[in-house]
């Protein structure tokens, strides 16, 4: 999957993407955004700093790279994740002709650039399905130790990518602030629950997956073929009510303390820019079972997993009244996830459930093994017991209204040039 988009020496006549930290010509994400002034919302290419419409690039593209620009021309990005794989490469390749430093094409391309600054950005689908997965393995034992020191991963964790089902209404894109939720509150001095706002308000560190093409009910997707399934990459931010969840979760699981609000950011990194930060997929420790035969593909446990790194930043209203940058909370990484996206995908569809263009899978919360790395301030404070301390004299044991939390991610390999996701951040609103 590497070819001539990857090159370390591709340079663009756009300068802002030379050396960019997110957006150079290697990476060229899609979006949907509305240009300055307004306008229809439609599909767009991040460059730099710039956005390139994409609609209106059509014309300046043949073949398949023509039909997929075309697909964006609506206010999302769903016809296009439809097309599949083949489609989205042929587009990859050919706007990195037209945006490389010497293309003769500059003259026309240079009027269909709009500053980044100036435009909104949206959700770039319409999303059908939202399903959360679990596959974060430090971050599931992390949260075991606490209700199961002596057992904390339960026994069907390395057997099953575990999921639930969320809700598609409350995703959000980044720049959008978030509510705290209000729900039922069981507090330790009553007998019987209160509702009032969420006092236990937290993030969580997590990759999100856009499904591509999809498959037909009763049709599962063999693990060999769940790559081709995947349009492409975000950021997630899906904020839990701990406290709510605490009172609600048995027997169904979490309900009101996940569905105020999951937070993604705008830009779709696809599978072939991401294609030089495919790993093996680490091994598993000595004496978990390997994975059954519908999840084990040997060219997954080859390449199916992705050396991304993630971090977390807070921003708190002291942070910014003494003009300190943000706090950071965590680096983790994607290696640390014990499911492949391909396991994933071919799981959710092995009983034949179907998948359509724009449905988004969480990973779950990307732990790292070391206390540097949690994806959750529950983690990081061992449940509030041990508040972070910021530079501006504020401690945080979860999050208080005013502060902004910020999720990045960047690839990285020797020989090639990195990329980044962009920013994944929102600031949390007082109850109502």
């Amino acid at each position: 999957m590497i070819d001539a988009t990857h090159d370390p020496a591709l340079r663009s006549w756009v300068e802002s993407a030379n050396g960019h930290p997110h957006f150079p010509i290697q990476n060229l994400p899609l979006g949907i955004f509305s240009p300055p002034g307004g306008g229809a919302p439609r599909g767009g290419v991040a460059i730099g700093d710039r956005i390139l419409d994409l609609p209106a690039a059509a014309a300046l593209l043949i073949g398949e790279a023509a039909q997929a620009a075309a697909a964006a021309g609506a206010p999302t990005l769903n016809a296009l994740f439809a097309l599949g794989a083949g489609p989205r490469r042929a587009l990859r390749a050919q706007l990195s002709e037209l945006l490389a430093e010497g293309s003769p094409a500059r003259a026309r391309v240079e009027p269909l650039l709009h500053a980044a600054a100036d435009c909104a950005l949206h959700l770039p689908a319409r999303i059908g399905d939202y399903t959360d997965f679990y596959v974060g393995i430090h971050h599931a034992t992390n949260i075991g130790k606490v209700f199961r020191p002596d057992n904390p991963l339960l026994p069907n964790y390395k057997y099953v990518p575990i999921g639930y089902h969320g809700r598609a209404s409350s995703v959000r894109v980044s720049g959008t602030p978030v509510r705290r939720p209000s729900g039922q509150l069981k507090l330790p001095d009553s007998e019987a629950p209160v509702f009032g706002p969420c006092r236990r308000l937290d993030y969580e560190l997590e990759v999100g997956v856009w499904i591509g093409p999809g498959n037909e009910l009763g049709e599962p997707i063999p693990v060999g073929e769940a790559d081709s399934h995947v349009a492409g990459f975000c950021l997630l931010n899906d904020w839990s009510a701990r406290d709510i969840q605490a009172w609600e979760y048995q027997p169904l699981g979490p309900f009101l303390a996940k569905n105020f609000g999951s937070t993604i950011s705008p830009w779709v990194i696809t599978p072939e820019a991401l294609a030089p930060f495919r790993i093996a997929q680490p091994a598993r420790p000595e004496g978990d079972p390997a994975p059954l035969p519908y999840l084990l593909d040997d060219a997954d446990q080859r390449a199916g997993a992705f050396d991304i790194g993630l971090e977390v930043f807070l921003e708190t209203p002291g942070l910014r009244e003494r003009g300190l940058p943000p706090h950071r909370l965590s680096a983790s990484n994607t290696r640390h996830m014990y499911w492949t996206v391909a396991q994933m995908v071919a799981h959710h569809a092995s009983n034949g459930c179907d998948l359509h263009p724009g449905d988004l899978l969480g990973s779950g919360t990307i732990s790292a093994p070391d206390e540097a790395g949690c994806g959750s301030l529950l983690e990081t404070t061992k449940g509030g017991t041990r508040p972070v301390e910021l530079e501006s004299g504020e401690t945080r044991r979860f999050l208080e209204d005013g502060d902004a939390v910020i999720l990045r991610a960047r690839a990285e390999n020797p020989g090639f040039v990195a990329i980044g996701f962009g920013e994944c951040r929102a600031t949390v609103l007082p109850a109502r």
